[in-house]
């Protein structure tokens, strides 16, 4: 009988032993990340975005995802010898995305913030921006403090809600915060007056204004300034060091230079410098 209880035991023990061998590999394998090597044999690069966000990432007239970013994604992937496959996503739902292994990187005018840092490996800042508000010009608003008392509307889950978090004397003074899943439509609500403002990046609202025409303003008076940058899994640390990489290589031979005027008029790229 001791025998067989000894024999139970010592069966047990191994199989905790093997149990907590394979739990390692596995830990071990998710730890190590995608590989640049890894992602040329899959022939494709998939950038998470909100396809509603120009001159970043949007359809254009023909329903095709154009933008900024997408031109440099492009040339990064021709360098890579892949194929970039654009997938929109919910953007309150990103970092969850990116962890499932649905998309390889978020790369739409993603704001760097120390929190995002802590989840995430991004590159270095390709480019600058800030968190302002958009008003009607016949709106008689014309600083934050005007604000006081008004709705302003905000993309859920982007930098501009946290913007507005993080100033709180701004956000206690106005009288409501309505929630949309995209600027755009935040901009159509702006044009009908169902609300005051809205915050948003400014190199979108300033994109915005031109191609649309519509009476809108930017405030001169910001709330937050910010930089962009591709965010990749916290594992993903060789695809991120070789996507940054190749961006400075493209800045240093004037292909970001010729991206950027083609969307901007200039370089407004911050690239290795």
């Amino acid at each position: 009988m001791k025998r067989i209880r000894f024999l139970s035991v010592s069966l047990c023990v191994l199989a905790l032993f093997a149990l907590s061998a394979v739990m390692g590999a596995c830990a071990k394998d998710e730890k190590k990340g995608l590989s640049v090597a890894e992602l040329k044999t899959r022939g494709s690069f998939v950038l998470g975005l909100d396809d509603s966000f120009p001159p970043l990432g949007f359809r254009d007239e023909d329903n095709e995802i154009v933008g900024y970013d997408i031109d440099l994604a492009q040339e990064v992937c021709k360098r890579l010898g892949v194929k970039l496959v654009c997938q929109p996503i919910d953007w309150a739902a990103k970092e969850q995305e990116l962890n499932t292994g649905k998309i390889d990187c978020i790369w739409n005018g993603f704001t760097m913030t120390d929190e995002r840092k802590a989840a995430m490996a991004f590159t270095k800042a390709y480019l600058n921006n800030a968190q302002v508000l958009v008003v009607r010009v016949d709106s008689g608003i014309n600083s934050l403090a005007d604000m006081k008392g008004k709705v302003i509307g905000i993309q859920a889950g982007s930098s501009a809600e946290e913007a507005v978090e993080g100033a709180p004397s701004f956000r206690n003074s106005v009288k409501q915060i309505v929630a949309f899943k995209e600027n755009i439509t935040a901009l159509n609500d702006l044009g009908i007056k169902n609300i005051d403002a809205v915050v948003m990046d400014q190199v979108v609202a300033n994109y915005s204004i031109i191609q649309t025409g519509k009476p809108f303003v930017v405030l001169s008076e910001g709330l937050a300034n910010e930089e962009y940058g591709v965010a990749f899994r916290k594992e993903d640390t060789e695809l991120r060091d070789t996507v940054q990489r190749l961006l400075e290589e493209m800045q240093a031979d004037g292909t970001v230079t010729a991206i950027s005027t083609k969307w901007f008029g200039t370089d407004l790229s911050v690239i290795g410098k």
